[in-house]
């Protein structure tokens, strides 16, 4: 287990002043049973918010609603939370083979937020792609099962993809930044999302943090951290959902902290709503992820 000390600071600035409007924000880390567990949330808005109600939306995530006040010049956040991450004992491969998958998919009963269902078809910004459809059948071309395609998909993809933080914005299609092969964590997701999908493999979007680790002999540097997203991929009735990590190559470790999930970027922004703009709009966030070590 690895205990971190969370740290979130997000701003805002409006030129001319704002006027009001309502936000959602999805920032909270995930309560997960015998995997992450959260203490001593504290959050803080400024100016503060006109009005304030907490719930959880159909994905199961924490959800902060705030409505703010008109003649807004900047708009700060701060959360703290000190988290205690760890990942159950490694676990054999006992996904189906693809050809199999489609028969698990229509066995599972129930519709909760959990089930495969909700994540095997398009959804609004993960639309079907066939150049992306293409790459990922040759991708997972002999892969004996849906656990090693879904490996196999992510390596291909984090090969064929340079990371470029200028490359896209928020609003980019999947096709468009596979077109380019450049994206951020956002896009690495998306199009391993859609690849998924083409093969009849469920996946969702995660959004979560990430710890980052210093090139050796570099120290950390405060705020290098990040928001971070990754993908949720059923394997099947025995498998159930695994974590992987397109942007790097790799399952999802004790350094990634869980947010939440949904079908794609649009269901677990971490800021999203209305606000009044008459003119210009910067902002920025940092993450910090220092790990705590205990006496022995």
């Amino acid at each position: 287990m690895t205990t971190y000390d969370l740290t979130l600071n997000i701003r805002y600035a409006f030129s001319p002043p704002a006027g009001g409007g309502r936000q959602h924000l999805r920032i909270l880390p995930a309560a997960l049973p015998l995997q992450q567990e959260v203490r001593n949330i504290q959050l803080a808005i400024t100016p503060p918010p006109q009005d304030r109600r907490d719930f959880t939306d159909f994905f199961g995530t924490r959800v902060i609603e705030i409505a703010l006040p008109g003649g807004l010049t900047d708009f700060t956040l701060t959360l703290t939370a000190e988290v205690d991450r760890r990942l159950p004992a490694p676990s054999l491969d006992v996904s189906p083979a693809l050809t199999d998958l489609g028969a698990e998919i229509s066995a599972h009963g129930g519709l909760d937020a959990g089930a495969p269902h909700h994540f095997l078809a398009a959804s609004p910004r993960i639309p079907p792609d066939p150049a992306i459809a293409e790459f990922a059948r040759q991708a997972t071309q002999g892969a004996a099962t849906v656990r090693a395609a879904i490996i196999a998909l992510g390596e291909a993809l984090h090969q064929a993809m340079t990371f470029d933080a200028a490359a896209t914005e928020v609003d980019t299609q999947p096709d468009q930044a596979f077109a380019q092969r450049r994206g951020v964590c956002q896009d690495f997701a998306q199009i391993m999302i859609a690849g998924l999908r083409a093969l009849g493999i469920p996946a969702a979007y995660v959004s979560g943090y990430l710890r980052t680790d210093p090139f050796p002999g570099q120290p950390r540097l405060v705020g290098a951290d990040a928001m971070h997203a990754w993908v949720q991929v059923w394997t099947g009735l025995d498998g159930g959902w695994l974590d992987y990590d397109p942007t790097n190559a790799c399952l999802a470790g004790e350094g990634h902290i869980r947010i939440g999930f949904g079908r794609d970027y649009g269901d677990i922004a971490p800021v999203s709503g209305m606000l009044r703009l008459g003119g210009g709009q910067t902002g920025g966030h940092n993450v910090d992820l220092v790990e705590i070590v205990r006496p022995a």
